[in-house]
């Protein structure tokens, strides 16, 4: 076994290696660029070197680099993660050349599967299911029908150099199939000017399922099961589960034996997946192999009990697997949320900066002790008061339940999610808890267009369900008025002057038409500390909560039902107000007197200021162009600058016509939310 690894990678996969690292007693070496010199993972690892400077291309993508400093302080191996050199093959051969160990696959087989053309050809050969196609032009609209007929309908008729839904058509019969072809060909050659068409089957209603391989350098592989992966948005994953809750016995059977198939066939040692498109008939087509581990790997582990960064250590220490494939089990029901830097409320735009608060559920499963079931885990790169930097991905951390089945494995990510905090950026735990509890979600009815079918004019805080709002107003009621209490207990208070507790409240909220709404409660204290009953809209709520009033995130029961919560005194606009949020729903709540009340009613309406004039910056980044200058004339949809972060651009342009009267922004800057770029005359 090695006594030392260097991890090549960074946030979260670099702290879940170091963690089962530590647990074999191996010494683990951590690199960093720059800008993650204060990151997690350096302050977990053993040692630790500087790579270079914070773009990926400058220190994380440089494999000579990489590989210098793990000979300098002795690594006998490399474990690269996921992402960056992971499925390198240059890096993975230089690794060997240098005698250094690579914890992947061997290069050979990084090669074979990387390359799509290459890889389903091999696919074929070993008898794995491939989708149905012709892969060279078709000449004549006569001949499409004909291979469509062979194929079997429905069919997806593309041109070869098609894009942007130009040159694509779905046919369901010989007419569908006769008229796509001519359409799809004239529109190609307007388009793109190559007119070629190809056919291949089109798979309905498709969900994303994958197998994770496990194989050692003696020619055994076992497959652990499979993962479901079909909410995904703009082809990114959102959620992740394991088993699947639509595929039959015999459909795992068939496609783990064809995963194993084409590991074999490729000599593949390590962990690895096989990703397939399954239609909703059941029929499972190859789409790729990802020779690495995959971010989504701890469900795996929940309900096979094997930790997957362990035995890719092993097999790549020469060990042998030693179970069979009958000796893999399958307990219960797993599932990860990918918790992402990022405003749903915002069209998902990075966010950027400084974590404030962070103060994820207390864990009670943990990354290196897959043992440890039928709870919560938490894998993140992340502390309290790090920043989450611009130059990489957006993820903050994997949030991870297991339960006895898949219901009880959603309550739990259901509150889980009610008690992540995470202050000082946005996240996209409002949009994780709408997912869950829409109903074809609970159901398993969806595929990999779920998002695009549910959400696809975006995300608003009308779309995030609430079993009972009357909740949030109540509990709302119930905060102020333990903090009355606190307040009345204070000794030196001046007669007459005292702090009155009061039974009636009214607390003013907002609608989704931003009107005020003023609801009416009373409260009687129920007799016992931190209890209460709190009536809103006849009906009574019986709460009880012994958490600290300073707490975020407050535990305690309603009815007899336990609940957790976040509540946060002020807000930007309004110091005043408690902020309520659970499942998703967040609410600002103004809890006072019924005189206060209407008082408040009569005060005069201040609108917001007109920013019509402004361009500001719509999320946390780097200004990497300004394509305007003073006094010059904008059409309305013309370019006016373009933000970078995580990876991403965003063009921002005119809404209206107008003339530059400023530039209040360089290029090159590090700009914030609503900062101002251009101001117009």
């Amino acid at each position: 076994m090695f006594h030392k690894i260097l991890i090549a990678n960074r946030g979260e996969i670099a702290c879940r290696v170091i963690a089962t690292a530590k647990r074999m007693g191996i010494s683990t070496v951590a690199v960093y660029s720059e800008a993650d010199k204060n990151a997690r993972h350096v302050s977990l690892a053993d040692e630790s070197v500087c790579i270079g400077p914070a773009p990926s291309r400058e220190s994380y993508l440089k494999g000579d680099v990489i590989i210098a400093a793990a000979k300098k302080l002795g690594a006998q191996a490399i474990h690269p993660g996921y992402g960056f050199l992971s499925e390198n093959e240059e890096f993975a051969r230089s690794c060997e050349e240098n005698s250094i160990v690579f914890i992947g696959p061997k290069h050979e087989a990084i090669a074979a599967m990387g390359d799509k053309i290459a890889s389903k050809k091999l696919a074929s050969l070993a008898k794995v299911n491939t989708i149905p196609g012709v892969n060279e032009a078709i000449e004549s609209p006569e001949k499409a029908v004909e291979i469509a007929k062979s194929i079997g309908y429905p069919v997806m008729i593309k041109a070869s150099a098609g894009g942007g839904g130009k040159g694509l058509r779905v046919a369901y019969t010989d007419k569908e199939a006769l008229e796509g072809f001519a359409s799809c060909r004239n529109e190609a050659r307007n388009s793109f000017g190559d007119d070629r068409v190809f056919i291949e089957k089109f798979v309905e209603e498709p969900r994303h399922i994958e197998i994770q391989l496990l194989g050692d350098a003696h020619g055994h592989v076992v497959y652990l099961n499979e993962r479901e992966c079909s909410i995904q948005r703009r082809h990114q994953k959102v959620i992740e589960e394991a088993p699947s809750p639509f595929i039959s016995d015999e459909t795992r059977h068939a496609m783990g034996e064809q995963a194993v198939a084409l590991a074999k066939a490729v000599k593949y040692q390590s962990a690895g997946t096989v990703e397939f498109v399954v239609g909703k008939d059941q029929s499972f087509y190859f789409l790729e192999m990802n020779t690495r581990l995959q971010v989504e790997h701890p469900v795996t582990e929940c309900i096979t009990g094997l930790d997957l960064v362990e035995w890719m250590i092993r097999v790549a220490a020469g060990e042998k697997i030693p179970f069979s494939q009958a000796d893999v089990r399958r307990d219960g029901w797993a599932m990860e949320c990918r918790i992402n830097a990022e405003d749903p409320f915002r069209n998902f735009l990075p966010s950027t900066g400084r974590l404030v608060r962070f103060q994820p559920p207390a864990p009670t499963m943990y990354q290196a002790r897959p043992e440890t079931s039928h709870g919560v885990r938490v894998d993140t790169g992340v502390q309290e008061g790090g920043e989450i930097p611009m130059h990489y991905d957006s993820m903050i951390a994997k949030l991870i339940v297991h339960g006895r089945d898949r219901n009880d494995a959603i309550a739990k990510m259901r509150d889980a999610l009610n008690g992540f905090v995470i202050r000082g950026i946005n996240s996209n735990i409002p949009f994780q808890s709408a997912l869950l509890a829409h109903p074809d979600f609970v159901s398993g009815q969806f595929n990999t267009g779920f998002i695009a079918e549910h959400f696809g004019k975006g995300f608003h805080a009308e779309d995030v369900p609430h079993p009972d709002a009357d909740f949030l107003v109540a509990l709302a009621a119930f905060v102020r008025r333990k903090s009355r209490e606190r307040a009345a207990s204070l000794s030196g208070q001046l007669p007459g002057y005292d702090v009155k507790v009061g039974q009636t409240y009214t607390v003013i909220t907002l609608d989704t038409n931003g009107q005020h709404v003023f609801t009416q409660v009373e409260v009687d204290d129920a007799g016992g500390k931190g209890t209460a009953v709190i009536k809103v809209n006849d009906k009574n709520y019986a709460i009880e909560s012994h958490s600290r009033l300073n707490d975020i995130a407050i535990e305690g029961t309603v009815n007899g039902q336990p609940f957790v919560a976040q509540v946060e005194r002020g807000s930007v606009k309004n110091p005043l107000v408690l902020q309520i949020q659970h499942h998703g729903r967040r609410i600002e709540a103004l809890v006072i007197s019924p005189r206060m009340a209407d008082l408040y009613r009569l005060m005069p309406y201040k609108p917001p200021a007109d920013m019509s004039r402004f361009i500001l910056s719509p999320m946390p980044g780097l200004l990497v162009e300004v394509a305007v200058a003073p006094g010059q004339k904008v059409q309305a949809g013309e370019r006016i600058a373009v933000i970078e972060a995580m990876k991403m651009e965003n063009v921002l342009f005119a809404a209206q016509d107008g003339i530059v009267k400023s530039i209040e922004a360089s290029k090159g800057d590090s700009l914030s939310v609503d900062q101002v770029i251009v101001e117009f005359v």
